[in-house]
């Protein structure tokens, strides 16, 4: 690059590593969607027994630092002989952490819900699954939107963390080589951002193209 150390190969290799910062954070997001669907549902429908467990280890995956969830994950599975590599581990370990957080939007996203819609709805003739595919997830999902998008955004933010475990996502590898390169640190750097806010700015665009349709057929 013109008047500067970095060259189109560091770019490349930065692009890589945004590949698999991509990578991680769509299965993370899939995976942690539908567990936190799943769970949601059972938190807004269960007793007591079954919520109480349940939120207790949510909350452990809420509270405990990712960091530390991705190193004890990985010697875990490998005392254990799981041979999972590290990109797996990651995935596993963020679509848990994600389906926490996940699972409170989801149930929040039901409760809000007014109790007499769904009411009208049963007396409508609807059963159970009836009222939850056609009145509370439909309502429910323009509350829950902000928020998972919102948590879209921070677990792609989060994936710089498997660095700990392996991973040459976008930060790590430009860590790799600003340890080549240090004088070029901060140039290096702010290319980082601008990948991060390249992948980051369509995910937020979408989210408030949807929120304004659904504003507009209000």
């Amino acid at each position: 690059m013109l008047g500067t150390s970095v060259t189109w190969g560091d770019i490349t290799f930065m692009m890589t590593g945004a590949g698999l910062t991509l990578a991680i954070t769509f299965w993370a997001m899939l995976g942690g969607t539908l567990l936190g669907i799943v769970f949601g549902l059972i938190r807004s429908h269960s007793p007591w027994y079954v919520n109480y467990p349940m939120g207790a280890v949510l909350d452990v995956l809420r509270s405990v630092p990712l960091l530390i969830q991705f190193i004890l994950f990985n010697s875990f599975q490998s005392i254990a002989g799981w041979g999972m590599n590290p990109f797996v581990v990651g995935c596993v370990v963020l679509a848990a952490y994600t389906s926490a957080f996940c699972t409170e939007i989801v149930r929040g996203g039901i409760q809000a819900v007014p109790v007499t819609t769904r009411r009208a709805a049963r007396s409508l003739g609807m059963n159970w699954a009836q009222d939850m595919a056609y009145i509370v997830l439909p309502l429910g999902t323009r509350v829950m939107l902000p928020s998972w998008i919102g948590l879209t955004l921070g677990v792609m933010k989060d994936t710089a963390l498997v660095y700990a475990i392996g991973v040459i996502e976008l930060l790590r590898s430009s860590q790799i080589i600003i340890t080549r390169k240090p004088h070029e640190a901060l140039l290096i750097l702010a290319i980082a951002g601008l990948i991060y806010f390249i992948v980051s700015f369509p995910v937020s665009r979408l989210g408030a193209h949807l929120e304004k349709k659904w504003r507009e057929n209000d």
